[in-house]
């Protein structure tokens, strides 16, 4: 395994990132392809064992149960201490006026319960999910820097929004003194490249990691167009974040693979690891074959030529993602 600085922290991470919103449990409201802990124990194992340092997940990840069976995990796999743990507050995790968003009173609740659930003194990484419209980011900013200085959280991070907005975020964590994100959970990968417009010479500008979603673009950079899995059927939101015509790029992927001999899950990794701006893709893995393809995609250079053939079809996308709680109908509305 390779390691990396997390942007311009001193904290180093593998250049694969293990996501766990793949576990869960599916009776507490979590998706119905989610594998539950005895199924998801041995991925996180045999991450621990390749090398792999870094997890991600989130409370709102099946109810927080996903929380729960990675903490356990890492509690009989690992020292807890080697292991960078991160996750993300902002969704719905109650009923109620207050049960999601990012007020000083949700951050302050949910941080205590995410280290409950994950059995842990302190969430290396902790981020915000999406931005809450609802809230002055003043308050999110000070109420992040609160529970960094409490020694809850070593740092924090954030995820999918407009580069403008992000800009201004840190902005006004420098303009105060408070905790800035030192990284930036994006969807990205060569189905949908708008992040490489503005969001990533940002990140590159103000020593910010790159951590993307969704890398292999829910399975389809892995696969013929037209076959389908068992989450692709049961992805709402998957289904509608690509079109049809994204359907040469994924042929790209296939020709490469096959000159290469190896699988079209190596080479799509490969490609996301190649830019400057990555430090670590955000893995998805529900068969150990999905993660074998992860680790190995971090010893495989694809050439100049390689990386132009598979970027050349490419063509833009409309914004998917960005909203969180309040988002574009309530503002419209407003």
């Amino acid at each position: 395994m390779k390691y990396t600085k997390l942007g311009r922290t001193g904290l180093d991470v593998s250049r694969i990132c293990l996501g766990c919103m793949s576990y869960g449990d599916a009776s507490r409201g979590g998706h119905q392809w989610v594998l539950d802990e005895e199924e998801s124990r041995p991925f996180v194992r045999r991450a621990l064992e390749a090398g792999v340092n870094f997890f991600d997940t989130a409370n709102v990840y099946s109810a927080g149960s996903s929380e729960e069976f990675l903490g356990r995990a890492v509690r009989d796999f690992a020292n807890r201490d080697e292991v960078v743990i991160a996750t993300k507050v902002c969704g719905r995790m109650r009923e109620g006026p207050n049960g999601s968003g990012l007020s000083r009173k949700a951050i302050l609740a949910e941080v205590d319960h995410s280290l409950e659930r994950l059995g842990t003194d302190y969430i290396d990484l902790y981020q915000i999910h999406r931005l809450d419209h609802r809230t002055p980011i003043e308050e999110t900013l000070e109420a992040l820097d609160d529970v960094v200085k409490a020694g809850k959280v070593r740092y924090v991070g954030a995820s999918s929004m407009y580069a403008w907005q992000f800009s201004k975020a840190l902005y006004t964590a420098d303009a105060h003194g408070w905790s800035r994100f030192v990284s930036m959970q994006n969807h990205y990968n060569l189905l949908n490249r708008e992040e490489e417009r503005e969001m990533l010479p940002l990140c590159v500008d103000q020593g910010v990691g790159v951590i993307p979603w969704s890398p292999l673009a829910r399975g389809r950079l892995t696969r013929d167009w037209g076959e389908t899995t068992n989450r692709s059927e049961k992805d709402a939101f998957g289904s509608t974040l690509y079109e049809d015509s994204d359907r040469t790029v994924v042929e790209r992927v296939a020709e490469v693979a096959a000159e290469r001999a190896v699988p079209r899950a190596q080479v799509a990794l490969a490609w996301l690891l190649s830019n400057r701006a990555v430090t670590a893709p955000i893995v998805g893995a529900t068969k150990l074959g999905h993660l074998e393809d992860a680790l190995a995609a971090v010893d495989l250079e694809l050439s100049d030529e390689e990386l132009d053939r598979l970027e050349e079809p490419y063509h833009p996308h409309e914004v998917a993602g960005f909203d969180g709680p309040a988002g574009r109908g309530e503002r419209r509305r407003g």
